[in-house]
């Protein structure tokens, strides 16, 4: 097995003007509460969530340089280290306190599951206090920062969100979403920073062993102003804010690439792998 790929230049720097071009936002560089309010919201409903790359079996690099080129440059998308990373280059850049965080996924696991840490989220500090910001939580992704206190809930742009505490002798908390009238656990996480070679790590395997759900499977997420768009496999699903689910099942890959390019604002790579790995999901999907 190869070894991943180590950052190409560590004298790149984020192309800030590129980075607001992609995501729209015009607003102020200042590292304050707002501009970050305006920033994660601005990604989020920009830059989708997506595995592509897996699903192609084409690697996953987590350098800056690549970063920029696949989800600013080339208008693609990425899962929860891409993401992160990429906004946190951003936020740096504008002279933010921010720590990369770890936490392992509750979402849809059995109760009493211990799963590894597989998800990165972010940590931010300002004056008015430590922030939890994620921009890679496929369907439920948080659109706004969460304050870093416990069993209060808050408001997003979407949904309500609150965090509980997990174990306190280990400074560990649970992230939580309301869904209709329930609190549905996303993942717990602690405090302890993480590097780039910790997300090397998970995210080699997450994108190339033969299990993983983001080898086998598609996974796409977009947040919009007034709803969520989820797609899993060819299960296309968009959850209304006024409550209402709308699903559908994708059958070709014309269809398969239009919802891409369309609900998920994907600028699709013109490759032949692309279209084989879309007719093999489609074929395979129960």
């Amino acid at each position: 097995m190869d070894s991943p790929t180590p950052q190409q230049n560590q004298a790149v720097t984020i192309d800030l003007n590129a980075y607001f071009k992609r995501i729209g936002y015009e607003g102020a560089r200042k590292p304050t509460l707002d501009t970050l309010r305006a920033i994660q919201l601005r990604h989020t409903e920009t830059i989708a969530f997506e595995n592509l790359s897996s699903l192609m079996r084409w690697p996953v690099h987590l350098d800056l340089e690549s970063l920029q080129q696949k989800l600013v440059r080339d208008g693609r998308g990425g899962y929860c280290f891409e993401q992160n990373l990429l906004l946190k280059h951003a936020l740096d850049a504008l002279g933010f306190r921010v720590t990369g965080l770890a936490a392992r996924v509750l979402w849809n696991m059995p109760e009493g599951a211990v799963p590894p840490r597989s998800h990165m989220l972010l940590l931010v500090d300002l004056n008015e206090g430590r922030y939890v910001v994620d921009a890679g939580f496929g369907g439920v992704t948080l659109t706004g920062p969460l304050r870093l206190e416990i069993d209060i809930e808050q408001a997003t742009p979407h949904e309500p969100f609150r965090l509980v505490k997990a174990q306190e002798e280990f400074e560990e908390f649970i992230e939580q979403v309301q869904i209709g009238d329930n609190w549905v656990s996303l993942y717990r996480f602690s405090l302890a920073e993480q590097l780039l070679p910790d997300y090397e790590m998970a995210n080699w395997y997450l994108s190339t062993h033969p299990e993983s759900r983001f080898v086998t499977g598609l996974l796409a997420a977009r947040p919009a102003p007034d709803r969520r768009y989820g797609l899993l496999n060819n299960q296309l699903t968009v959850h209304h804010r006024a409550g209402r689910k709308d699903r559908r099942l994708i059958t070709s890959v014309t269809e398969m690439r239009e919802t891409l390019e369309g609900e998920f604002q994907i600028v699709l790579p013109d490759v032949p792998e692309l279209d084989r790995a879309l007719a093999r999901l489609i074929a395979n999907a129960p």
